[in-house]
């Protein structure tokens, strides 16, 4: 997948929390890592509005991002964000690189469609109930999804969709279904009406 998103940051020999203190808040920057591959990590600073504005764009998560180090440009995926705790503010950033040919594993998004012409809901009257809105997954970053839909049109009352279920772009795997059928986790739910099928197949049970 191409990447249509820079990060522009500056290597930083400065290192420690007195360091990083100042950096947030003296010059509004942020500390950040990159690490991976055959290079040795590498401490960078980050403009913090500028990151804060890329992080708005849901597809900044599951993108292939170019790295800008003061001209020298890596590809890279966003790994992890630390971010305060009471405040609306990023306290450091770490970015992996990636090569073209190794397996990356990130968790994307799940986009459910047709929920509001879901013959659960629409005809029999169900609800639907989200145990899932994310699912870890493993690829080359060619293949990389920026998410993952999951079609709500025809599924049933009293049904659960499973990982099993999801139908996942060529070329990506589910982490998760790798360690077994046991690892198989609900995704969505679509509850009967009350008295409907649910309630029918726990009696049953009992």
């Amino acid at each position: 997948m191409s990447s249509d998103y820079t990060v522009s940051a500056t290597a930083r020999a400065d290192v420690g929390k007195g360091a990083s203190r100042r950096l947030r808040r003296l010059q509004g920057e942020i500390p950040a890592i990159v690490y991976g591959g055959e290079k040795a990590p590498q401490m960078l600073n980050l403009i913090h509005k500028d990151l804060v504005r890329l992080l708005t764009d849901e597809a900044f998560y599951t993108s292939i991002l170019t790295l800008d180090i003061d001209g020298q440009k890596e590809s890279v995926i966003l790994k992890d964000l630390q971010r305060h705790p009471a405040k609306l503010r990023v306290l450091h950033a770490d970015f992996l690189r990636v090569d073209a040919d190794t397996p990356i594993t990130l968790h994307v998004p799940l986009h459910f469609i047709n929920e509001e012409s879901c013959v659960g809901v629409k005809l029999a009257g169900g609800n639907i109930t989200h145990a899932m809105t994310d699912i870890e997954i493993q690829c080359l970053p060619k293949d990389l999804p920026e998410f993952i839909e999951v079609d709500m049109a025809a599924v049933e009352a009293g049904t659960i969709l499973h990982i099993s279920d999801i139908v996942l772009p060529a070329g990506v795997e589910s982490t998760a279904l790798a360690l077994g059928e046991d690892h198989d986790h609900p995704v969505v739910h679509v509850h009967a009406p009350h008295g409907g099928a649910d309630e029918e197949e726990t009696s049953e049970e009992e």
